[in-house]
């Protein structure tokens, strides 16, 4: 029995410590929750929506297959450089030719109907000085128009 009073004595000099710090702790005050949200979007500081999109950003694996060249330019061999510039200055001379038959020995534009190989060029006098000028491509049967002050 000595040995068991022992023992107990050991173990309450054990628990004496222990239950010394939980009655301590108890009688720390504790504070509630509170949920402060990140997302700018969800009520949280705006100053964390460029951090957050940088984050995402970083992390994303995503590519996009269709921007294969950098900043949308394509890569042009030179051939097909100088076949788009050819292009472009055989279209202004034609656009020339054009509106020097559309204009009046004055160099205004005069109301009429212009036809080139592939085009219908159909100018309407709308009154006050207003010309409605009509593209129309024979092909496709599309047309656009547009209207100038004279």
């Amino acid at each position: 029995m000595k040995a068991v009073k022992t023992s107990m004595r050991k173990f309450s000099g054990l628990l004496a410590p222990i239950a010394l710090a939980l009655a301590a702790s108890g009688a720390a005050s504790a504070t509630e929750m509170v949920y402060y949200p990140v997302n700018p979007s969800f009520g949280g500081s705006p100053l964390n929506g460029p951090w957050l999109l940088s984050s995402a950003q970083a992390q994303s694996k995503h590519t996009d297959p269709a921007a294969d060249d950098r900043f949308g330019l394509e890569q042009k061999t030179p051939l097909e450089s100088f076949n788009e510039s050819l292009e472009r200055a055989v279209l202004n001379r034609l656009a020339s030719v054009a509106s020097a038959q559309l204009a009046g020995p004055d160099g205004r534009l005069q109301p009429g109907m212009v036809e080139t190989g592939n085009f219908v060029i159909d100018i309407i006098d709308l009154g006050g000085g207003v010309l409605q000028i009509t593209t129309t491509d024979k092909a496709l049967g599309t047309s656009t128009s547009f209207q100038v002050g004279q």
